[in-house]
């Protein structure tokens, strides 16, 4: 479905810096963990798959589609979501609004209530509320994965959905995501350190400096990255964490 070819990106600094150095990778499994050390380019890599950064080199391809230069308003359209590491927030827009702009529809409270549910949240308490600064950081997490449901996308590419989830959320959140993939029969992709999340994955593919160091069935990379094998080398240890 997706596949990335050659992908560059470099920041121009006092000596300059490749955030992401020739990156080959195609995506089509139901779920795709993409992990690796912070500051190995993970979050910049889910950017561009979103079209909020273009690389400096490479091509991108949704369906056999050029989109490298497709904006992300084009590409939401086309079918990708993009679910931030912080939420946005967005003063004057109430929750209800939020989920309807993003399902394309004009619900009814009782349809926007039934993605608030599926997330953990009692609709009757948000579903009026303001997407802004009255919103803790978990909930607005929440708030933005029904919002990723609600659009019923191709592609979907969760940045560390767990970062500020509480941990009954965070049990829950293998369940929406497993329940998403029935709803749309599209790709997930998720930015992750958390081994629970790992452990869902179809494919799990493992970043470092800006390169792919690791990227294969999950059976198969996710013993390596929690016993530190001496073929995976020290940029992949570490990489994965435990959220008991």
């Amino acid at each position: 479905m997706l596949e990335l070819k050659n992908i560059s990106y470099h920041v121009e600094t006092g000596n300059g810096r490749d955030i992401l150095n020739h990156v080959n990778l195609k995506i089509d499994d139901r779920f795709t963990a993409i992990t690796g050390p912070n500051g190995g380019g993970k979050s910049t890599l889910a950017k561009m798959i979103a079209g909020i950064i273009q690389p400096t080199e490479g091509q991108i391809f949704f369906d056999g589609q050029d989109i490298t230069g497709v904006s992300i308003t084009e590409r939401a359209r086309l079918g990708i979501s993009y679910a931030f590491q912080q939420p946005v927030r967005f003063k004057g827009i109430t929750v209800l609004d939020l989920i309807r702009l993003a399902s394309g529809e004009k619900l009814s409270v009782e349809g926007a209530c039934r993605y608030l549910s599926e997330v953990g949240l009692c609709a009757r308490d948000y579903i009026n509320r303001e997407v802004d600064a009255s919103l803790s950081g978990g909930e607005l997490k929440r708030i933005e994965i029904a919002t990723v449901i609600a659009r019923g996308s191709r592609l979907s590419v969760f940045d560390e959905p767990e970062a500020g989830i509480d941990l009954w959320s965070f049990q829950n959140l293998i369940a929406v995501f497993e329940s998403m993939h029935e709803q749309t029969q599209g790709n997930i992709v998720i930015i992750s350190h958390q081994e629970r999340i790992l452990n869902i994955a179809d494919k799990i593919v493992v970043i470092a400096d800006g390169e792919i160091k690791k990227e294969g069935a999950k059976d198969e990379i996710l013993p390596q990255l929690l016993n530190g094998s001496p073929e995976t080398g020290q940029q992949l240890r570490g990489a994965c964490h435990r959220f008991a």
